[in-house]
């Protein structure tokens, strides 16, 4: 059973407002003010926030703008009641990130349907982007069907990358963000000498090159197909528009940056100041952790001396005497292309040191 917090400070509206809810399978939670329904969202953490704008003391754009800087709240779902029905307050609720607006007094079914399409719409963008090609369809669809996103092109074409093959260059313009649908996936910038180091190693389900689409349009790495693989060309537009007019998509892009910029962090620390042998150890662990099956001993994908080199930022023949040395004490295996991690305990101790 999902949960409404109506925060209303008209005791007849909210009484009446709460029943039509209730009838319709819904947990209401109440609070006859601003500040109480704050309260109240932070503790119970409904599905939705139904609030009126004009309340004293706090009104409802107070209650969306301290909802928004909470992150336990950020994201909840919210809907402005108003007897108001200027266009002035219209585009002020949407500034400050409000989903929907009704103007009392409404039809019981005009509340439910804008709650009901809000709630579907809020779950899909939690699942994230990471359910495959019918998933991410399923996603820009839903997309297309709000009024604020009918101009989204439906133009997705998918191309398939052999080994090696070059998805796109640093410098390109982004015309299209690939979205693997399935294979592994390396970034990696070039610097004067013509030393390759890598940024990111990805898999299905991810946006690849999405930073440089945010910053200047154009690639700020290159992208490089570890071993077959399928992408879906998105249009820059359709990814545009869904960043500058919906807030939930907005969000997801910000945990991915968040959580990239993060990772490029502790792969920098790691650098300036693990040992060769250390950033071995480390880039045997993170492609394991990105490419392996559960429980599994290989790294999950074939990659070359050259490329894992690259991963390290060190020169090939230093990685290929530390993969040697870590053979010999029993750490890894090693056939060709074929790594597999022998004693995972004791290569995380030699990472941490």
């Amino acid at each position: 059973m999902k949960t409404i917090l109506l925060i209303e400070d008209d005791a007849d509206m909210r009484d009446n407002t709460a029943e039509m809810l209730e009838l319709a399978n819904y947990r209401v939670l109440r609070a006859e003010n601003g500040r109480r329904g704050v309260d109240v969202a932070r503790k119970e953490k409904p599905d939705l926030v139904l609030c009126d704008i004009m309340m004293p003391d706090l009104d409802g754009y107070g209650v969306l703008r301290m909802l928004g800087r909470d992150p336990a709240t950020a994201e909840l779902p919210f809907i402005f009641l108003s007897a108001k029905a200027e266009r002035g307050d219209v585009r002020k609720g949407m500034e400050l990130g409000a989903d929907d607006y009704l103007t009392k007094p409404f039809e019981e079914s005009e509340l439910l349907s804008a709650i009901e399409g809000r709630l579907k719409r809020s779950d899909l963008f939690r699942k994230g982007f990471d359910e495959g090609f019918e998933g991410l369809g399923k996603f820009m669809d839903h997309a297309r069907g709000i009024a604020a996103l009918q101009d989204l092109s439906k133009d997705r074409k998918a191309r398939k990358f052999a080994v090696k093959e070059v998805l796109f260059h640093e410098g390109d313009e982004l015309r299209s963000i690939p979205y693997l649908v399935s294979g592994k996936v390396r970034t990696f910038k070039i610097n004067n000498d013509g030393k390759e180091f890598v940024t990111g190693l990805h898999s299905a389900g991810e946006f690849i090159g999405y930073m440089g689409l945010l910053e200047s349009g154009h690639a700020q790495e290159t992208a490089e197909a570890l071993e077959p693989c399928e992408a879906a060309l998105i249009p820059r537009e359709d990814l545009l528009a869904l960043l500058y007019r919906d807030r939930d998509v907005s969000i997801r892009f910000i945990k991915m940056l968040a959580h990239e910029v993060k990772e490029k962090e502790q792969h920098l620390l790691q650098l300036a100041y693990a040992s060769v042998r250390q950033r071995v150890a480390q880039a045997l662990l993170r492609v394991h952790a990105r490419y392996a099956a559960n429980d599994a001993d290989a790294l999950g994908v074939r990659i070359s001396r050259e490329d894992l080199a690259t991963i390290v930022g060190t020169a090939t023949e230093s990685l290929i005497r530390c993969l040697t040395d870590l053979k010999e004490e029993g750490l890894i295996e090693s056939q060709g292309r074929d790594i597999r991690i022998k004693d995972r305990s004791r290569l995380e101790k030699l990472a941490q040191r």
